[in-house]
């Protein structure tokens, strides 16, 4: 502010988080003159980050003793945390341009990332930046000329979102006390040959579940297994009894089934329904995209921001999978604007839109609703922002499509005293799947669905009984698509998606965080890539079994905080208490391993 305490030329200052974003802003709003770091026009100024300007101080920059890795000097707490520009030219030079603007300006419009992530970079700019005007929020879930308009006509007080910083900035406070005096702990403690041990909050317990995986895989020994099996009718039935650990029984149980007929005792058929899927959040759309194109979760989130930034999806860093209830009358515009999949949703378009719950719940939607495509549709796309393009289109359309109808048969037959049964499923109405046509499976796959003929209760006849012979497998080795859903999930498996979605406030770290957490585990080389199989490294397996403590490798107890700091978020814990939990663990955890070094040597 000028030293006569007035506004100089009465500008709003509009900050978004990266240059492309300000430039599509500026054109909506008429801020068309292009300047040094920023656009000008109509009253705006429109500048940028490119992503974080700022970072939390460095232990030696609260003190320089600090500096030096030191069992006497653990734990670090700083008394109050403190943040810095960080160290880059071109970072100084826009940071310098953002620092003048505000200045001279009578209201900055924070445009940043509509996220936790996004509000916290653009608070630290303007905390480092000493803004002393009003400030408020844009907040949109798509980057059309529609939405920013809406959005510039609907700002909201930056005070709205106070919740979502604190939030921010607690686990960003959780992280570097955890991170720093952890890794510092056990690095001067254990660390061989000046190797570093790094702990994180959310990275160590993601590794935990790899190793575990990985002892669990190579301490399994495969057992032989027999099976008796019929074919009757060319149908082929599974004795219902327990597998055979021995060739000789199962040798007497044949000799025993080729003695009698084979009896059909029930049969039973009836039709089911196979439930819409749900909407994409990110983390369904990672694993989706890492089973069909085996894209990495990075990847994945890389090319769907593109299509964010090109206008052509909505806002992907989100963790629901519905969608507001405001958005149902755009539905029929935004299925009209799919010029590429108008054979597909012109049946859709010939009758009303039906407003389930399972799509509209305002109650399950908080900042963002669920990734869909916009009503701008693309012309061209490199290949793989145009394979994650079509899964986010084919999913939008299939939730507005009829369920799948199926018929499911049971039949229950018998050799003498041995009870056998087969089941099978066929799909009556495609429905929702018709948007996905089946591609060829393997051999053997998915044998529920073979076709089964009409069987009679009571019928009867030869058959050709036999032994199939298996081997027990070991358990399967994550690969990114099921190691997201164990981090969504705190590392219970779970198949339901109602179960799923209730276990997310549980989960460990964020749909924006967890690709860059498996890339961290890559390039410490505490996990490898095996084909599409994640393999913890000997370097990996060493560092979680140095870990004493359950506390920094369990899931749970990680997904707890993660909890916490949603509550924080919305407003319904203090970020301080969490705090205070985290120095008050890490002051024990200290203590443990100073005691442990004292018994050992």
């Amino acid at each position: 502010m000028p030293a006569n305490g007035q506004f100089m030329a009465g500008f709003k200052v509009c900050i978004a988080e990266k240059p492309s974003v300000a430039k599509d802003i500026a054109q909506v709003i008429g801020a068309t003159t292009r300047m040094e770091g920023y656009y000008e026009g109509n009253g705006y100024r429109v500048t940028w980050t490119f992503g974080h300007f700022c970072t939390l101080k460095e232990p030696h920059d609260y003190n320089p003793n600090w500096k030096s890795w030191q069992l006497a000097f653990l734990p670090i707490i700083p008394p109050s945390f403190g943040i810095k520009l960080i160290a880059n030219k071109g970072v100084e030079k826009q940071f310098g341009v953002i620092e003048r603007l505000v200045a001279d300006c009578e209201e900055v419009i924070n445009c940043g990332d509509a996220g936790q992530e996004g509000e916290l970079i653009q608070r630290w700019v303007l905390l480092k930046a000493k803004c002393q005007v009003p400030v408020k929020r844009l907040w949109i879930s798509s980057l059309t000329e529609a939405a920013i308009r809406d959005g510039f006509n609907k700002l909201k007080p930056a005070s709205d979102y106070d919740n979502l910083y604190a939030a921010g900035s607690a686990r960003a406070i959780g992280d570097w006390l955890l991170g720093i005096n952890a890794t510092r702990l056990f690095t001067t403690k254990y660390g061989a040959d000046k190797s570093v041990l790094s702990i994180g909050r959310v990275q160590t317990p993601t590794l935990a579940m790899l190793v575990q995986r990985q002892k669990e895989i190579d301490t399994f020994k495969a057992q032989d297994y027999w099976e008796l099996k019929t074919t009757f009718r060319e149908t082929v039935f599974t004795a219902s009894i327990a597998r055979l650990e021995a060739a000789d029984r199962a040798e007497k149980g044949l000799a025993y089934l080729k003695e009698h007929p084979f009896e059909i005792v029930a049969a039973e058929t009836k039709e089911g329904r196979e439930r819409n899927p749900r909407l994409y959040d990110l983390t369904s759309l990672q694993v989706d995209a890492n089973k069909k194109y085996a894209f990495s979760a990075e990847d994945t989130l890389k090319y769907v921001q593109a299509l964010y930034e090109k206008k052509f999806v909505t806002y992907p860093r989100v963790d629901t999978t519905y969608l507001s209830e405001d958005l149902f009358p755009q539905v029929s515009g935004i299925l009209g604007s799919m010029k590429h999949y108008a054979a597909l949703a012109a049946p859709l378009l010939e009758q009303p839109i039906a407003k389930s719950k399972a799509v509209f719940d305002d109650s399950k939607v908080t900042d963002h609703h669920a990734i869909i495509p916009t009503d701008v549709s693309p012309d061209v796309l490199p290949l793989d922002e145009k394979r994650i393009y079509d899964l986010v289109a084919r999913r939008f359309l299939a939730v507005f499509y009829p369920e799948c109808k199926v018929s499911n048969t049971s039949i229950a037959g018998r050799v003498g005293k041995v009870p056998f049964r087969v089941t099978g499923k066929q799909i009556l109405e495609p429905g929702w799947r018709a948007l996905y046509p089946k591609e060829k499976k393997a051999s053997g796959e998915n044998p529920e669905e073979q076709e089964i003929p009409v069987f009679e209760v009571g019928e009867s006849g030869p058959h050709e009984p036999f032994i199939h012979k298996g081997r027990t497998k070991a358990p399967k080795a994550y690969t990114e698509a099921t190691l997201l859903r164990a981090m969504e999930t705190a590392g219970k498996q779970v198949v339901d998606e109602d179960v799923r979605e209730l276990l997310k406030e549980n989960g460990i770290g964020r749909p924006s965080t967890r690709a860059n957490i498996i890339e961290t585990l890559f390039k410490r080389k505490y996990i490898e890539k095996q084909k599409r199989k994640l393999v913890a490294t000997q370097t990996g397996i060493r560092l979680i079994d140095t870990i004493q403590d359950e506390l920094l490798k369990s899931p749970e107890l990680t997904g707890v905080w993660e909890r916490k700091l949603r509550l924080i978020e919305k407003g319904e814990y203090d970020a301080a208490q969490f705090k205070q939990e985290l120095i008050a663990m890490i002051f024990q955890l200290t203590s443990t391993v100073k005691q442990h070094q004292v018994m050992t040597e």
